[in-house]
């Protein structure tokens, strides 16, 4: 397992829509153990296959609850509305306000490539439907309403 550089906005990776992953070999087991050990390393909640520069449907999500792997994932229902600060760890020390569903319903595959569901409501339901937008070439900034503001982080 290694750490991966993460891409930052303006990136063109960044906006380019991702492929499909038809199935799990050695390589791709590696990709999605790599991008949790980045995501964790990064402090975030979430990183998507485009941000490690890779244009792969998998994405990843820890929102304290232990890691999530989606391949292939598809957001099949939503409802509900939230809206709050957001950011991007290819947007580093810089948020906006978002507006999300505050419930989401996606399918995807696990990294034994099992069909799965996964329900989420506030936080990670924000966090499925922001990683879901990489794959699609969609960054966070483009939703913001009002303008970005920097982000001040506090020692532990």
């Amino acid at each position: 397992m290694a750490l991966r550089q993460i891409r930052i906005q303006g990136d063109a990776v960044l906006e380019k829509t991702c492929r499909e992953v038809k199935e799990m070999t050695p390589r791709i087991r590696e990709l999605i153990d790599d991008m949790l050990d980045t995501m964790y390393d990064a402090n975030g909640v979430g990183l998507a296959g485009p941000q490690v520069g890779v244009l792969k449907r998998i994405c990843v999500i820890d929102i304290g609850d232990g890691p999530i792997v989606l391949v292939n994932p598809v957001i099949v229902s939503s409802d509900g509305e939230q809206t709050g600060d957001e950011g991007c760890l290819s947007l580093p020390g810089k948020a906006g306000q978002v507006t999300r569903p505050n419930h989401v319903i996606v399918r995807a595959l696990n990294a034994d490539m099992e069909e799965i569901e996964v329900e989420g409501e506030t936080l990670l339901a924000r966090a499925l439907c922001h990683e879901i937008d990489h794959l699609d070439g969609h960054m966070y900034t483009e939703k913001v309403e009002g303008s970005l503001h920097d982000v001040t982080y506090e020692e532990d």
